[in-house]
C-alpha cells in the first residue's frame, strides 16, 4: 500500500457505506478498485446492500430536520473547515485521484484545489442566501420571497472528477441546509471513501455525528436506481452519460422529484482567420488531451477557417508528438491512461467509424498496452455521424469552414450543448458568437479553452447535456425551495387584481 493511502484511511478492504463517523457499512457485493495505469487492484470495497441504503437515507432524512435549523453562517463555518481539512490533505488526495482515476498529478491537484475553492465559495454563500422583496399592488401589504432548505439531496458522480463534482453539489447543498447522500462511480470508490472520512472528521469536531453527509457506494443498477426511485430524496443531481441521464430523469420525474443533470459534452472550438494561434494551440492541446480526453468539457471538434487550417494542424501535430504519455504519477507525464480497456475499445471503434465515414486520421490513435493510447487528430468532412456522438477519449475532429455562419452551423449541429469556444480577434465574430444566434451551449468562451471552468460561474449545458447548473453564481437555488410570501399588516382585506367580493 502507498503511504498516502494509509494516511487517508484507505485499507486493503473498505466499507463503502457511511451515515456517521462510526457507522460504516458494506455488506453488499465486493468490488476491486483498479489502477488504470497498471491494471492492478488498489483495494477492495464492500458495496451497500438495499437494507443498508435504507438505513443511510433514513439517517440523512432525520439529520435534515435538525440541520436545516442551524443558522446558515454556522453551516458555512463547518463547510469552511471542510475546505481547510481538504487543503491539509491536498497532496495525498491528489495522489489518490491520480492512482485511481488516471489523470496526471498536476490535474489531480487542480481538482482537489477546486473542491477547496468550492468550500470557500459555499462558506461565503452561507450569508448570501438572498430573497427578493417586491412591491405589492395591495395597500398595507408586503410581498417577498424566501428560500428554505429542500431535504436530503442525492448526488451521483462520474469517474472523471471523483472529488470536484461532489464538491460542486455537496458543499453548496450542505450550506443551504440540506443533508446529502453521495453515490460515486463504482470505478473510483476510494476517492469517495477518503473524502467521506475527511468530512466525518470535521462534522464530528463540530458535534455532528450522523446523517448530515452520507455515502452509498454501489453500482448504477443498485444504489443509483435506489436514489432515483426514493421519494425521500427530493433532488437528485446526476453527472454522467446522456443514457444515464435519461434513465435517472425519467425515474425521478415519475415521482415528481427534481433533477440537476450534467451529461454529455461534444464541445467545439472555432478558430477564425484572425485568431492568435499562439493562444489557440496550447488551449486546444490542453482541452483535447487533458484527462486523456475524459472531461465533459474536453474539446472534441475543431472548426477552423480554411486559410489557417494547414498551419494550425501542423502545429497541433508537433505539439501532440512532444507529449509524454505514461505513468500519471510521474511529473513529466502529460497524458495518462484511459479509465479502462472498454474506453480504449470505444476509441478504436470510433476511429474505425471515422474511416468508414470519409475521415482521415492525421495523427495518433494507436493503442499502447491495455489502457494507454496516442491522442488522435482526425480530419472529417463536417459533422458525420460519429462526430455527433461523444466518444470519451482523446479524439480531436478537425473540419474546415469558409464563412462564419457556416462555422456557427457546424458548431451547433450536434445534440449536446455544454461548452464552446471561439478564437478570434474580430469583434464582429466575437459578438456574433455570443449573440442569440451564436453558441447554443451553456458555456461560451472567447480566446479560452472549452475546458477548465472556474467555480464562480454556474456550470452546465443545454440540449442533451441536461440543462442543469452547479457550482457558482445562483446555482444554489436548485438546492432550496422557493417560497413567495404575502403579509397583510393593515386592517382591511383588499383582493389582488382589484376583485370586489363584498357580501
Amino acid at each position: 500500500m502507498y503511504e498516502f493511502l494509509e494516511r487517508l484511511g484507505i485499507r486493503e478492504h473498505n466499507p463503502g457505506g457511511c451515515c456517521g463517523v462510526n457507522e460504516w457499512m458494506g455488506e453488499g457485493d465486493t468490488i476491486a478498485s483498479v489502477n488504470p495505469a497498471s491494471g492492478k487492484a488498489i483495494a477492495t470495497v464492500g458495496l451497500v446492500s438495499e437494507r443498508e441504503y435504507d438505513t443511510i437515507v433514513s439517517a440523512a432524512q432525520a439529520a435534515f430536520h435538525t440541520w436545516r435549523m442551524v443558522p446558515g453562517p454556522v453551516r458555512g463555518t463547518i463547510v469552511r473547515d471542510i475546505g481547510l481539512r481538504l487543503e491539509e490533505r491536498k497532496e495525498d488526495l491528489a495522489r489518490l485521484v491520480t492512482l485511481e482515476m488516471g489523470k496526471i498529478l498536476e490535474e489531480a491537484r487542480g481538482e482537489v484545489q477546486e473542491a477547496i475553492d468550492m468550500a470557500a465559495f459555499a462558506s461565503g454563500l452561507s450569508r448570501q442566501l438572498y430573497g427578493k422583496t417586491m412591491t405589492s399592488e395591495r395597500p398595507e401589504h408586503r410581498l417577498y420571497e424566501q428560500w428554505h432548505p429542500l431535504g436530503p439531496v442525492g448526488i451521483i458522480t462520474a469517474f472523471n472528477f471523483p472529488v470536484a463534482v461532489w464538491s460542486w453539489n455537496a458543499l453548496v447543498a450542505t450550506t443551504c441546509g440540506d443533508s446529502t447522500v453521495w453515490k460515486p462511480s463504482s470505478k473510483v470508490p476510494l476517492c469517495a471513501i477518503a473524502v467521506q472520512r475527511i468530512v466525518n472528521e470535521v462534522l464530528a469536531e463540530h458535534g455532528w455525528g450522523r446523517g448530515v453527509a452520507c455515502l452509498a457506494c454501489g453500482t448504477g443498477q443498485t444504489a443509483g436506481t435506489w436514489i432515483a426511485r426514493d421519494g425521500r430524496i427530493p433532488l437528485v443531481s446526476a453527472t454522467g452519460s446522456v443514457a444515464m441521464g435519461r434513465r435517472v430523469s425519467e425515474t425521478v420525474a415519475g415521482r415528481l422529484g427534481r433533477t440537476i443533470l450534467e451529461l454529455g459534452g461534444n464541445n467545439a472550438v472555432i478558430v477564425s482567420k484572425s485568431a492568435d494561434l499562439d493562444q489557440a494551440v496550447p488551449a486546444i492541446v490542453f482541452g483535447a488531451v487533458g484527462t486523456a480526453g475524459q472531461r465533459c468539457t474536453s474539446i472534441r471538434r475543431l472548426i477552423v477557417h480554411e486559410s489557417v487550417r494547414d498551419t494550425l494542424v501542423a502545429r497541433l501535430v508537433k505539439a501532440y508528438s512532444s507529449l509524454t504519455i505514461g505513468d500519471p504519477l510521474d511529473p513529466k507525464t502529460r497524458m495518462g491512461p484511459l479509465i479502462d480497456t472498454d474506453a480504449v475499445s470505444k476509441m478504436q471503434m470510433a476511429l474505425e467509424s471515422v474511416r468508414d465515414q470519409g475521415g482521415t486520421v492525421l495523427y495518433g490513435g494507436k493503442r499502447r498496452g491495455e489502457t494507454f493510447v496516442d491522442p488522435a487528430i482526425v480530419e472529417v468532412p463536417g459533422n458525420v455521424p460519429v462526430v455527433a456522438e461523444e466518444t470519451f477519449a482523446p479524439i480531436l475532429y478537425v473540419m474546415a469552414y469558409e464563412d462564419f455562419d457556416e462555422a456557427l452551423w457546424l458548431h451547433n449541429d450536434v445534440p449536446q450543448g455544454l461548452s464552446s469556444s471561439l478564437f478570434s480577434t474580430d469583434l464582429r465574430e466575437v459578438e456574433t458568437f455570443l449573440s442569440h444566434k451564436g453558441s447554443d451551449c451553456g458555456i461560451a468562451n472567447v480566446n479560452v479553452s472549452t475546458s477548465g471552468a472556474e467555480i464562480g460561474a454556474a456550470f452546465g449545458g443545454e440540449k442533451e447535456t441536461g440543462g442543469g447548473r452547479e457550482a457558482g453564481s445562483d446555482a444554489w437555488k436548485a438546492y432550496m425551495r422557493r417560497q413567495s410570501v404575502t403579509t397583510n399588516w393593515g386592517t382591511g382585506m383588499p383582493l389582488s387584481q382589484g376583485i370586489d367580493f363584498s357580501y
